[in-house]
């Protein structure tokens, strides 16, 4: 019995990027490569935000941050991490997580934990709306 404290802290998963509640019935489930995103970027705080855009690599199936420079299937975005992941390398020992995606919903821009250039927003148009 290990009677010792322990100090844990938990974190409040902000969605206020989103526009509306529409398509958050029907995320889909992802892989995501921990290894593709950058730790002062995407997550200073050991956990990955939710909205952050998220472009399918080509080999291996998983998923990583949208990066229209890249040439490995994450220049085009397919969709947006729903819900934050802990990334915490004291708590994850594999380069993968898994992951909640949205495909089809309504973006607040200004409020998104990542920008998104004008490629990335072309790109999506008709399946995701910015507002």
């Amino acid at each position: 019995m290990d009677l010792n404290l322990k100090v844990e802290s938990f974190t409040q998963d902000r969605r206020d990027w989103l526009g509306s509640a529409h398509g958050t019935d029907a995320p889909v489930s992802v892989t995501l490569d921990v290894s593709k995103f950058t730790k002062s970027t995407h997550y200073p705080d050991g956990y990955l935000k939710s909205g952050i855009a998220l472009g399918k690599v080509t080999t291996g199936g998983k998923y990583g941050p949208y990066d229209a420079a890249a040439t490995d299937g994450r220049e085009d975005i397919v969709g947006f991490l729903f819900t934050g992941v802990d990334v915490d390398a004291r708590q994850v020992a594999s380069t993968s997580v898994v992951g909640s995606m949205l495909i089809h919903c309504f973006i607040r821009e200004a409020k998104l934990p990542v920008a998104v250039d004008s490629a990335g927003k072309t790109a999506v148009a008709g399946r995701i709306i910015f507002v």
